[in-house]
């Protein structure tokens, strides 16, 4: 079975790429905290709308990642550590408000109910927001990196709910064809399928 979807990561961002079969992704929240080569993903998330939208896409489009764990300080306002736990909780309701998030603007708009359902079932939040140590955070890593089973199901490559204004003409020609049937605009940092476009 295929566990990492093509061309992985989905979604470009303020990350490292490490061990793409690691089951842990670490994200550091405003903190700029020096990556582990054995976690699958490692970077900072600012914003509890679109940086929440990139953790989503990125994890679910990879099926080792079992665990977040999210660590750092939290930005101000924006709260995107909380809004990723709130999600991971709660979900969002029918106009894309994460339920139980205390961030200024958190709202999802770029990605699916079903995206969110995936990414609560497939993951366990590790919550150490405040933790900066980088000895104690590698360790959470080499403790977490090789546990448990893949997740069992094919890698989830992320669709937009609203359609976007594509900014380019020809779709085999866009920013980034991930295959014959989804185009990503990196540019607004949207996967859809070639046909809306």
């Amino acid at each position: 079975m295929k566990t990492v979807a093509e061309g992985w990561p989905i979604v470009k961002g303020d990350y490292t790429v490490g061990d793409p079969r690691s089951r842990i992704a670490v994200i550091t929240l405003a903190s700029q905290i020096n990556p582990s080569p054995e976690a699958a993903l490692w970077g900072s998330s600012k914003t509890e709308n679109l940086g929440v939208e990139k953790i989503i896409v990125n994890v679910i489009s990879n099926c080792n990642i079992r665990y977040v764990l999210i660590c750092g300080i939290e930005s101000r306002g924006h709260l995107a550590g909380h809004s990723l736990i709130a999600i991971h909780e709660n979900g969002i309701d029918e106009k894309g408000r994460i339920i139980g998030s205390e961030g200024a603007i958190p709202f999802i708009e770029n990605v699916s109910k079903a995206a969110v359902k995936r990414f609560q079932q497939q993951i366990v939040i590790l919550d150490r927001i405040g933790l900066t140590d980088p000895e104690k955070i590698t360790e959470i890593v080499r403790r977490y990196k090789g546990r448990g089973e893949v997740y069992p199901d094919q890698p989830l490559v992320a669709i937009s709910q609203k359609k976007k204004q594509p900014t380019f003409t020809d779709s085999l020609s866009g920013d980034i064809i991930i295959s014959e049937e989804f185009i990503m605009d990196a540019a607004a940092g949207v996967v859809c399928p070639t046909k809306d476009f």
